[in-house]
């Protein structure tokens, strides 16, 4: 924030004092002419009232919105420019010829004038200490709002005359944006100033046969390293979250629904399982069984999946007890579409008889009847 210096203060006071001067003098003439048409000082004040009078009231709301730091109403500002054609035409009328009514008329704009002017100070002193005018950014944010709202017309809007209008009216719009904007105005400068340097420094450069300066690369300007994981993020969050479970089942093709909602929520992309089983509606497959004690037209699904070790004990289990390894290979060929020989069964079963066996350390059940160990 900064602060006003002394002098700056002195011509501040002076400025106001002269214009709160004038602003005085318009008033008292204004009076006096009413009082020379009407003869009566009370209408005169009245009239007084009426036109300076509101003109200064509305420029003491202005003042005190501007010191806030808040932008003035729609109404303030109207009427900044209402209440001294008014107070003009009041001289106009009570004027009996020609040349009074040139004097009353503009009697009445040295108060409104010096009101104005006092308004503009204050918000000017109050840009320069803090750096924020309010009246500018409410300015620059309407015309950026109505902008956005022609644009979305122009693009969306089933009317063709409406269509046709609202991309004319934002053209026009745009060549407002950033009017008294003095940061906007300041950063303009700064690249203009520096692309004039860099252009006369080439050609001076190419005059005198030396090859000119490399450019110093600006640290803001180089682009922010991006990992995969960063990027994946940033595609997941630009796609619509079923074409990035697509993309996902895509790549991994052979993933269930809940292992593949794990990796896309590690990448950014927040799914379930359920989510990911719907957009992909997976459904087991279905097949028709034909047998003679079975309703007509039963739907079965699919045999669970299983590993190899799965496929020689399910074999086993429906083969009955003590089975042939050769007929588990064939049960396994038959019913699983699986060639495995012999002797990876017989390690299966080896396998599957050690977790069914007890453990070495087990008790050993006593038998009650005999009076002995079993």
């Amino acid at each position: 924030m900064r602060k006003l210096t002394g002098w700056q203060v002195a011509v501040l006071v002076v400025a106001a004092v002269l214009m709160g001067g004038v602003g005085a003098a318009g008033g008292w003439g204004t009076y006096t002419n009413a009082v020379t048409e009407f003869h009566r000082q009370a209408t005169a004040a009245g009239v007084v009232a009426a036109g300076e009078g509101l003109t200064l009231i509305l420029a003491l709301v202005m003042l005190l919105r501007t010191m806030l730091g808040q932008s003035s109403p729609a109404v303030v500002r109207f009427g900044m420019w209402l209440a001294p054609v008014s107070a003009a035409c009041i001289g106009v009328t009570i004027a009996e010829t020609a040349r009074e009514a040139a004097v009353y008329a503009v009697t009445p704009l040295a108060m409104s004038g010096a009101a104005e002017g006092l308004g503009f100070v204050a918000r000017s002193v109050v840009v320069y200490t803090s750096g924020v005018d309010a009246e500018t950014m409410r300015r620059n944010a309407d015309t950026a709002r109505q902008i956005a709202y022609h644009g979305a017309v122009a693009d969306g809007h089933p009317g063709r005359l409406k269509k046709w209008h609202a991309q004319r009216r934002y053209w026009q719009l745009a060549r407002h944006v950033g009017v008294g904007d003095a940061e906007l105005g300041a950063g303009l400068v700064d690249v203009q100033r520096t692309r004039v340097k860099d252009g006369a420094d080439a050609r001076l450069a190419k005059m005198y046969g030396a090859a000119p300066a490399p450019a110093v690369e600006d640290a803001r300007a180089r682009p922010t390293p991006v990992t995969p994981a960063d990027a994946l993020r940033e595609l997941f969050a630009e796609m619509h979250p079923a074409d990035a479970i697509r993309l996902g089942r895509d790549a991994h093709p052979d993933m269930r629904p809940a292992d593949l909602a794990e990796v896309l929520t590690q990448n950014g992309l927040p799914v379930t399982a359920v989510q990911v089983a719907l957009v992909l509606s997976e459904r087991p497959p279905e097949y028709e069984l034909h047998r003679d004690d079975a309703p007509a037209h039963q739907q079965v699904t699919a045999l669970p999946p299983v590993n190899l070790q799965g496929a020689v004990e399910e074999a086993a289990s429906a083969l009955g007890s003590d089975p042939k390894p050769r007929a588990i290979v064939e049960h396994i060929e038959r019913h699983r579409r699986i060639v495995v020989d012999e002797a990876y069964v017989r390690t299966a079963l080896s396998r599957l008889a050690r977790r069914a066996a007890p453990p070495a350390d087990a008790p050993v059940k006593r038998d009650e009847g005999n009076g002995g160990y079993a």
